[in-house]
């Protein structure tokens, strides 16, 4: 939001910097987030003096030049002119050297010390377009004044030069969107008195154009106001006008639009205009109209009405969606001699639901969708119609319409002193909170030793509570002048998590990426069918979408499974085999008591682990590649002691159930053939699929390291027969038992199946690696671990040794 310093001070005059000014709104709670400097010719023309021609002679050298003489004050100087109509007794605008002129067209350009065939030019006599005053390229500007040689010309040509703060608004101070609201806050800061507009010079003047006025509903328009003016003329702005416009970033149409966005951004009350003779039976009705209604905004498009968006009409049709944007029809245009001015106070929620479903934003929708100030429509009205008859000569033809049934009342909120006192962290005294409070317009009544009842205008809408109303005093005394102790404590102090869970996400994806995964982020509707067709999702659990747009995306998915396979399928249709993809998701499903939630990190494996060269032949993708990834993404969360659980079920020909404290934290394996086909993946897919959320949990923040071993570790192979059923995983947690701390780890290097071994046996060869941080292993030593590790083999897991 820009607010014009000048401005500003025609409502609180000060003399403090603007820096002051932007510091002092910062601390006080309207943070300015810069300054910048409006000219209403840019440049404000410095360097440009005043100058009288002397002489003027023919350049010897070139025939449509001329050589002059021009006294600038304290010196004269030579000057090479083009211009035809330069001459002898001349007062002319000079750009003296240094001097940086900004053309009506064209780059701006320095004024330079110059030798123009052969003559040398101190600088420039300068033409309209030049100074960037309009487009006059004829001939240079002769000067009617008595200002002496020397003087600049800013002045002649009534150049307006203003300083903007840009204030970064919060939602909740709808109050302060306007120069009026920010000059209240100044009024509390600065302690002076607000000057406010005098209206007392309103008249009506006749009663020869009434409109009659209806609203069906009073919560949707609490107030409704408006007037007739006639014998208006819609011309341009006056130049006054026009800078404030331009200062704030807005474009000057006319002077009947533009005072009305003048009032919006000076009270932060908006205005509408109608051309009156375009209202059909004299009658304005606001109201609702029905679903599928055509109309045709300001900007030229045709929407078609929710029937939930309040409507300005006439007798027979739409003339504006109030609070938001008036119609192509119906607004001010050149020919327009009458105008109905409207000045209303709409609910918030109509506005907003309005506004968003049409996907529009304009000023006034901004402030009526955050509330503005019931009590203002009139004072604006009458504001607006006495600058309308100043500007463009035209009479008030109506009384005021007011529509005002239920007045809001002042908000009275209960405040204890010592609640104050409390929040604050000291005393700062009762006649202080009281002057601030009262500066800031919120009546202090109800007094008592230990309180008082705050009475607070409406146009306050984020003061509501005790909390607010002490914010209020907090602010305006200024968070700064509470000074910092070592014993100060709050009644709640909130728990900070030891780890960041979006620190974590962002660690893992850094890893993945690294090993040449790929993120992916899918929708999160999906297909209804997949839950129909794949038997490992409950149909019952999805969260169907009520106003789905289409089948295709009618329920939020129940797995990452499928918005990943549309991936893979999308890409492989495309030549695209070799893929390594991972993504962070929310799946969803419809429980006992509601819905529930939960984030998940899929990763998908498919094609060839390595590309065909001349190195080396290629490689599928293995269930390993994948198990080797999801083992390393647990060790960089930390998280240990993870077990494993054989699955042979949908959605997986086999696979695996991660386990960590007897609680599932996903699974992997390769997906079925049916399941791909579904999504219309016809290659082997190894997926896993995890509970991050579960996972940040557990994730420990730091994890545990020690010195690398001075001694040498020793490796020892065994081979053994076990019944199929046996997974590693149990061998490998025997193994860590019986091996203790000298077993740093084991691996498998191969592993049989066949008609070598009785039928339901396989064959694992194992190899252990065992080391002691603190001295050389011994044989002794050594042979003892493997005993061990023999003997838990042979009793635990029924195995076969082969020694």
């Amino acid at each position: 939001m820009k607010i014009s310093i000048n401005r500003l001070k025609d409502y609180i005059p000060f003399d403090l910097s603007t820096k002051e000014i932007a510091d002092l709104l910062t601390a006080g709670g309207l943070e300015v987030e810069g300054v910048t400097t409006y000219e209403s010719v840019k440049g404000s023309l410095n360097g440009v003096v005043v100058g009288e021609v002397l002489s003027c002679e023919p350049h010897p050298n070139a025939d449509k030049l001329s050589l002059t003489k021009v006294d600038l004050g304290n010196e004269i100087v030579p000057i090479v002119c083009g211009a035809p109509n330069v001459a002898k007794g001349q007062k002319v605008p000079v750009a003296t050297v240094g001097a940086i002129l900004y053309p009506s067209s064209g780059e701006s350009f320095e004024i330079k010390k110059a030798k123009i065939r052969g003559e040398v030019s101190l600088g420039m006599i300068c033409a309209e377009d030049e100074l960037g005053l309009g487009a006059g390229h004829d001939g240079i500007l002769v000067l009617d004044t008595d200002l002496p040689n020397g003087s600049p010309v800013g002045p002649l040509f009534d150049i307006k030069q203003t300083e903007v703060l840009e204030i970064g608004l919060t939602p909740n101070r709808a109050d302060a969107a306007s120069h009026l609201g920010v000059a209240r806050d100044l009024k509390a800061l600065l302690k002076k008195d607000l000057v406010l507009t005098d209206v007392d010079a309103f008249t009506i003047d006749n009663s020869d154009r009434i409109i009659e006025v209806s609203v069906a509903d009073n919560e949707d328009c609490p107030r409704y106001s408006g007037l007739t003016l006639s014998n208006v003329k819609v011309a341009p702005s006056p130049k006054w006008l026009q800078d404030y416009l331009k200062a704030i970033g807005l474009e000057p149409i006319n002077n009947v639009v533009d005072i009305t966005n003048f009032i919006l951004h000076d009270l932060g009350q908006p205005l509408h205009a109608f051309d009156a003779d375009k209202i059909q039976g004299n009658k304005i009705e606001v109201k609702r109209m029905p679903s599928g209604t055509k109309f045709v905004t300001l900007d030229g498009k045709e929407r078609e009405l929710s029937g939930e968006e309040l409507m300005i009409c006439d007798e027979s049709e739409g003339l504006c969606i109030a609070g938001t944007l008036g119609g192509l029809d119906s607004g001010v245009s050149e020919q327009t001699s009458t105008i109905f001015l409207e000045s209303a106070c709409f609910g918030t929620d109509v506005v907003r639901k309005g506004a968003q479903f049409h996907g529009i934003k304009t000023d006034a929708s901004f402030r009526f969708e955050r509330g503005t100030d019931p009590n203002m429509p009139v004072f604006a009205l009458k504001m607006a119609a006495l600058l309308i008859k100043e500007l463009t000569g035209a009479v008030v033809s109506s009384p005021i319409t007011d529509i005002y049934p239920d007045p809001v009342a002042d908000f009275e909120i209960p405040v204890s002193y010592r609640h104050v006192d409390r929040l604050i962290g000291q005393e700062i005294g009762k006649e202080r909170i009281k002057e601030i409070l009262e500066s800031l317009e919120i009546k202090v009544s109800n007094e008592t030793e230990s309180g008082f009842v705050a009475v607070v205008k409406p146009y306050r809408v984020d003061v509501t509570r005790e909390a607010d109303s002490i914010e209020e005093v907090l602010r305006i005394y200024g968070f700064e002048s509470i000074p910092l102790k070592e014993d100060y404590q709050a009644d709640f102090l909130a728990e900070h998590p030891e780890k960041d869970t979006n620190k974590l996400q962002y660690r893992v994806s850094e890893m993945l990426a690294g090993i040449g995964y790929s993120e992916i982020m899918t929708n999160s509707l999906t297909k209804s069918s997949y839950a129909t067709q794949a038997s490992f999702l409950d149909q019952e659990k999805d969260v169907v979408i009520l106003n789905k747009l289409s089948e295709d995306l009618g329920v939020l998915r129940q797995s990452l499974l499928f918005t990943g396979l549309e991936v893979l399928a999308h890409n492989i249709n495309r030549r695209q085999k070799d893929l390594k993809l991972f993504e962070f998701g929310t799946v969803y499903a419809k429980g006992s008591e509601g819905y529930d939630e939960g984030q998940r990190l899929s990763l998908f494996l498919t094609g060839n682990a390595t590309r065909e060269n001349w190195m080396q032949a290629v490689k599928a993708v293995t269930f390993t590649d994948l198990y080797a990834v999801v083992e390393a993404l647990l060790t960089k969360l930390n998280i240990s002691n993870q077990e494993v659980n054989v699955i042979e079920t949908s959605p997986y020909l086999f696979g695996l159930e991660l386990v960590v404290n007897k609680k599932p934290v996903g699974h992997i394996g390769l997906l079925s053939p049916e399941v791909g086909k579904l999504a219309d993946v016809k290659q082997e897919v190894y997926f896993a699929e995890l509970d991050w959320t579960r996972l940040t949990k557990l994730a420990k923040s730091q994890g545990k390291f020690q010195e690398i071993s001075k001694f040498p570790e020793v490796r020892r192979d065994l081979s053994l027969v076990i019944d199929q059923e046996i997974t590693f995983d149990q061998i490998k947690q025997l193994a860590t038992t019986a091996g203790g701390k000298l077993l740093k780890r084991i691996n498998v290097f191969d592993m049989y199946k066949g008609d070598k071994l009785e039928e339901g046996k396989k064959a694992y060869a194992l190899s252990f690696y065992l080391q002691d941080n603190q001295q050389t292993l011994t044989d002794k030593v050594i042979d003892k671990t493997m005993g061990k590790l023999m003997q838990t083999f042979e009793k635990n897991a029924g195995a076969l040794i082969r020694k």
